[in-house]
């Protein structure tokens, strides 16, 4: 019964935005209006990463942002992370490998909407992360 209801809300709010906004912005509303509805999924951690200073070994700085706008919270957040090492060594707390190619996120905790892991590290390349699984609920 509230899942039908939820459904006949998510049209009538899809269908009846302003005249002005743009297709492209209906979409982006009915998918954040479906992700409450339905849960996060993997494509609501964003992973990114860029160079920070130029001067002896490479830096580069991680962002791992949860934009799901559910209320549940994905925890257990793996990545693909390779033979991932850093010196100096990262806050095992935001970042660790466990073994070859699996890298903990949060330490396992939960990243609530709008949170931001944010670690740097130094290597002579830059390692690609990928997510690798997630328990969402």
């Amino acid at each position: 019964p509230r899942t039908n209801m939820a459904r006949w809300r998510l049209q009538a709010s899809t269908y009846s935005l302003a005249g002005a906004s743009s297709r492209r912005s209906q979409a982006s509303r009915a998918r954040k209006s479906v992700t409450w509805l339905y849960g996060c999924t993997a494509s609501d951690i964003i992973i990114s990463q860029g160079m920070d200073g130029s001067h002896g070994i490479p830096q580069f700085v991680v962002q791992i942002v949860n934009t799901c706008l559910a209320g549940c919270a994905p925890s257990e957040i793996h990545l693909s992370c390779g033979l991932f090492a850093s010196a100096p060594l990262v806050n095992p707390t935001l970042f660790r490998r466990i073994r070859y190619d699996d890298c903990l996120v949060n330490n396992g905790k939960p990243i609530r909407y709008g949170d931001i892991i944010r670690f740097q590290y130094a290597n002579s390349f830059m390692y690609p992360l990928k997510l690798k699984s997630a328990k969402f609920c």
